[in-house]
């Protein structure tokens, strides 16, 4: 019979019984302490200044320096380094197998484990940080270059230096003058074909170069050159193309006019047209052509003079009409306004007067001593209002009157033509009146100091804002306790797993040994043999047995878990019911509280 071992109530090689985490133990020798001295200034140099805090850890800084990096890298990873500040210690493990197997994936020549960095052994994680801040450096490089380039792109769109100014001035000044010889040497018009245009593709292009001013030798020089004949033997053919090609460009030149012959003249379509009109008609159009060929005559300095006047002058009346519309839009909106003011006082004038309708045709024969009595109630009252407002207007007129004789005796008194025994009155009665105000001053300054002192321990009363925080933070606390009692539980069942585990192979090593040792003496007999044999189906048998327990201790367990699945749920449902009533109820009590308020303003 085996006997369990008890379970461990903490694991305490990383926990101590107060629940703080321990130290791992690190090599505290000089080697150790210069790779973590130049390790941070890797990362200070690296622009990581959080690591010059003396408050953190060892740990946070180095890992935390990792992190940035990696996330400076600019990497592609579906990994979560999300890095905080004293993490808990199942939080720090997954962090480390994170980064070891970010490295991998970013071609990192150097190799890490996870208990490295974990146990703070700074030799292997020099290396490593030293490559990914140099990693790091060039990504920020990189980066940078990249956004250097946008920038200046983007300032290039926009604005541009006194010298590109000057070059694109004085490159518009020669596009400038390369339209104007572009506009001085283009093809002019000189001739107009008055006849359809001939059938033949060669005469039409002859006749079109005719119109543009090309001459007979042009377009000789040009036939010579597409036949290509160069010998002297073919001159005389030569000779009779040419006096065909002059006979054809006569020919073609018959059926031609001078174009400014033809700019003055009007189409026989037009002519119809005009003549088809109205006289009125007819004496417009004569009038606006007559005005267009003045404007011809007169040139462009005229036209773009009237027309700069012209722009001026819609100017100024699309700015006087925009001002008439803000106006108008500014009245209407005022009318607006005034108008449902108008409505909202007849509405009151309307509802008072049903009010006292409702009043008249509610008096009685019972309730008229009531009502007469109210009306001498209500005229009393406007009475004593009015002798209030009477009364408070003596009272200040007699101050100021006061006030001005107080003076006029205090200047009396300080006047240099005012001695003897008529100055010792009005002394007297002004050193009462200053020892009567540092009386009331005193008294004033008592009162003050016990409504401080009220002030204060009201304030002492923690107010519903300051309840809410408190309750966040006892939140956040029993959230803090709750995961930390979580990890707790975890570490209880790996240590109890790991126990069992340790127990279960000490029990089989233990039997191997067993086996081994007796198996040559067993060997020996056939008795031997036999009980051997016995002794193994026993213990087969209470293996099977002791399967057969831990299935249904497996079974049971797996029924609990589903029976806990199920009443969570419920209670999940419960849960959702109840934060469903109450926004129900908040909404309610809302629209009561809306209904009380406007029922209190009615």
């Amino acid at each position: 019979m085996f006997v369990a071992r008890p379970k461990l109530a903490m694991k305490t090689d990383k926990i101590d019984a107060t629940e703080k985490e321990v130290q791992p133990d690190v090599r505290e020798d000089e080697e150790q302490r210069a790779k973590q001295q130049e390790i941070i200034d890797l990362l200070v140099a690296a622009g990581y200044f959080r690591a010059r805090i003396k408050g953190l850890s060892a740990f946070d800084k180095v890992v935390g320096g990792m992190t940035w990096c990696i996330d400076t890298c600019n990497f592609d990873v579906d990994i979560d380094l999300l890095f905080q500040e004293n993490l808990t210690i199942g939080q720090k493990i997954a962090l480390t197998e994170k980064i070891v197997a970010v490295l991998p994936q970013m071609k990192c020549p150097h190799a890490i484990e996870p208990h490295q960095i974990q146990g703070l052994d700074f030799i292997h994680i020099f290396p490593v940080v030293q490559w990914l801040v140099k990693k790091s450096v060039e990504t920020r490089e990189e980066r940078g270059d990249l956004t250097r380039s946008l920038a200046i792109s983007q300032f290039d769109k926009q604005f541009s230096l006194p010298e590109e100014q000057r070059d694109r001035a004085r490159l518009r000044g020669v596009e400038q003058h390369v339209r104007l010889a572009q506009e001085v040497y283009r093809p002019r018009r000189l001739f107009r074909r008055r006849d359809p245009p001939p059938a033949e593709e060669e005469r039409r292009v002859q006749s079109t170069l005719l119109e543009y001013g090309h001459s007979a030798a042009v377009l000789a020089a040009a036939a010579s050159d597409s036949t290509g004949s160069t010998s002297d033997q073919a001159s005389p053919e030569r000779l009779e193309s040419d006096k065909h090609e002059e006979l054809q460009i006569q020919d073609l030149m018959k059926g031609m006019s001078s174009a400014p012959e033809q700019e003055g003249r009007v189409a026989a379509s037009v002519v119809g047209s005009i003549v088809s009109l109205r006289a009125e008609e007819i004496e417009k159009a004569a009038a606006g052509y007559a005005r267009v060929q003045a404007e011809k005559s007169a040139g462009l300095a005229g036209g773009s003079s009237a027309l700069a006047v012209a722009q001026r002058q819609a100017q100024l009346l699309g700015d006087a009409r925009d001002k008439l519309q803000r106006d108008n839009r500014a009245l209407q909106d005022a009318l607006g306004q005034r108008s449902r003011e108008l409505q909202a006082v007849r509405a009151r004038a309307g509802d008072a007067r049903r009010r006292l309708a409702a009043l008249e045709a509610s008096e009685t024969d019972h309730n008229q001593g009531v009502l007469r009595r109210l009306q001498r109630l209500v005229l009393m009252n406007e009475s004593l209002r009015q002798q209030e407002q009477q009364f408070r207007e003596q009272c200040r007129a007699e101050l100021e009157r006061l006030q001005a004789l107080v003076n006029r005796e205090a200047q009396a008194e300080a006047g240099p033509d005012r001695e003897g025994d008529g100055a010792a009155p009005a002394g007297a009665q002004l050193q009462e009146l200053r020892d009567k105000v540092r009386a009331l001053r005193l008294a004033l300054a008592k009162r003050n100091r016990a409504i401080a002192s009220l002030q204060r321990q009201l304030d002492e009363v923690p107010g519903r804002a300051e309840l809410a925080q408190y309750q966040r933070r006892f939140l956040e606390l029993y959230n803090q306790v709750a995961a930390k009692h979580k990890e707790t539980k975890q570490f209880y069942t790996l240590y109890n797993t790991l126990d069992d585990t340790k127990l279960y192979l000490g029990k089989e090593l233990s039997l191997l040994n067993s086996v081994l040792d007796n198996y040559g003496e067993a060997m020996a007999s056939a008795s031997g043999k036999e009980q051997f044999i016995q002794q193994f189906d026993a213990i087969v048998e209470g293996i099977r047995q002791n399967k057969a327990k831990v299935q249904q201790r497996l079974g049971d367990e797996r029924r609990r878990r589903d029976a806990l699945s199920q009443q969570l749920l419920g209670l999940v449902e419960l849960q959702r019911r109840y934060v469903a009533a109450v926004r129900q109820v908040t909404i309610e009590c809302r629209s009561n509280e809306a209904l009380l308020a406007q029922l209190r303003g009615r």
